[in-house]
């Protein structure tokens, strides 16, 4: 996030994820907290709440506004699935989680938002967090003050109430060859893992605000994705997920193609699509076209603000059309609240959001969703979806293509009979 942040101790983003394939978190901040239900949405009535622990989080009941997937019918094609999500989620005095928040509400979309748990921990507290390979209290990305964490607190409770998914970001977001998140093993992500959903089970008793509502999910229920800090450490980490009940990974690098599952969990991860003014694609992630453009620094020449911002935005509603024109493969798309290079990655971003969201056969979606429309559908016709390459549609058409007859032999084929030659 911004230089505003007020998130104690942290490292700036660009100085934590300084590898080409990584991404970074974000922060706090300050308004007011307290808020009940979403605009339009009332909160859960008071007999329907049951507190959990503390009263941190709580059961609430289904989540709102998710719609049961359904099974594609033979000849269907398939919807464009387009997943936004954000690293490190949190309010700061920027507002980006509020603002985008609005923004799904209008564009008819829904969003993961990865939260890192450090994020409700207050500064005085931070020796409770013991992260691997490390000394207790330490955080390459800090942790929050009270009203950030009230602030941060609000957005997950409306985000959550109007349908998004809260995955986890984890903590300390260490990256690299000291005791970075890649050299763990399965036990300690494990243990990080613990320490993150606790740290949102006990927020209230951390930060003293007891009188605040609690986050209405169980978050031992809810948390079932994540993505890795920037992206190391994939295959120990889905060995402790696929163990504690994850069901999906997004820390890799992929092709616009179908996914298929890793060690039990779907690959969901980013994607790579084309770059303009350059012969290479590019990961779908504001913290890599920012690299690629700026290199190092966070904040480059302002009068190459637009024309970067505008980079980014057509780059991915190219991946976008050759998909949705093409195999129709989820596009994944990752950001981060924060306004590397003058914001223009959150307008690219908003633009996306504008010109895809709203067209015809397009669910912009969580992971969450997505998983559970994959988990609906036959075996046999995702096996199908995943031999068309990148842009490729069916030659023979979606109805032939996934039909639940075989695909009829083309005319002067041998072994045809010769009425239908």
């Amino acid at each position: 996030m911004a230089a505003t942040r007020r998130i104690a101790a942290g490292a700036m983003g660009a100085a934590v994820c300084a590898v080409s394939l990584a991404g970074c978190g974000a922060g706090s901040g300050s308004s007011e907290g307290g808020v009940s239900g979403p605009e339009g949405a009332p909160a859960p009535p008071k007999s329907a709440v049951r507190l959990i622990g503390d009263g941190s989080t709580a059961f609430t009941g289904a989540q709102p506004h998710l719609a049961r997937p359904e099974r594609l019918k033979p000849g269907q094609r398939p919807p464009q699935f387009v997943v936004f999500s954000w690293d490190g989620a949190g309010e700061d005095s920027q507002r980006l989680f509020s603002h985008f928040r609005e923004v799904a509400k209008a564009n008819n979309a829904t969003m993961t938002y990865f939260l890192s748990g450090v994020y409700l921990l207050p500064e005085d507290k931070r020796d409770l967090y013991k992260p691997p390979q490390h000394s207790p209290g330490r955080s390459d990305i800090g942790f929050n003050d009270r009203q950030g964490i009230a602030d941060t607190v609000k957005q997950l409770r409306l985000a959550w109430l109007e349908g998004n998914e809260i995955g986890t970001h984890f903590n300390g977001h260490f990256c690299g060859s000291d005791g970075g998140v890649g050299e763990w093993s399965v036990e300690e992500w494990k243990d990080e893992i613990t320490q993150a959903k606790q740290f949102v089970k006990s927020w209230k008793t951390n930060s003293g605000l007891t009188n605040a509502d609690p986050l209405p999910f169980d978050y031992d229920r809810e948390l079932i994705g994540a993505r890795t800090p920037c992206l190391e450490g994939q295959a120990n980490f889905r060995k402790a997920a696929r163990e504690l009940g994850f069901r999906y990974d997004t820390s890799g690098v992929n092709n616009q193609v179908w996914p298929g599952k890793k060690d039990g969990l779907w690959d969901l991860s980013m994607q790579l699509v084309p770059f303009p003014g350059h012969k290479y694609e590019q990961l779908t992630m504001d913290y890599n076209f920012m690299v690629n453009q700026s290199g190092a620094t966070t904040q480059g020449d302002p009068d190459m603000y637009e024309f970067w911002g505008n980079q980014m935005r057509d780059g991915l509603l190219q991946g976008f059309q050759r998909a949705y024109d093409g195999n129709r493969a989820p596009l994944i798309i990752g950001n981060h609240f924060e306004s590397w290079n003058g914001g223009t990655y959150m307008r690219a971003v908003e633009d996306v959001i504008e010109q895809v969201c709203n067209k015809p056969e397009v669910r912009c979606v969580s992971f969450r969703q997505l998983v559970d429309w994959l988990d609906a559908q036959e075996p046999k016709a995702l096996a199908k979806l995943r031999t068309l390459k990148v842009g490729e549609a069916p030659k023979q058409g979606w109805e032939s293509f996934l039909s639940a007859r075989p695909a009829p032999a083309p005319k002067g084929a041998p072994g045809v009979p010769a009425d239908r030659r």
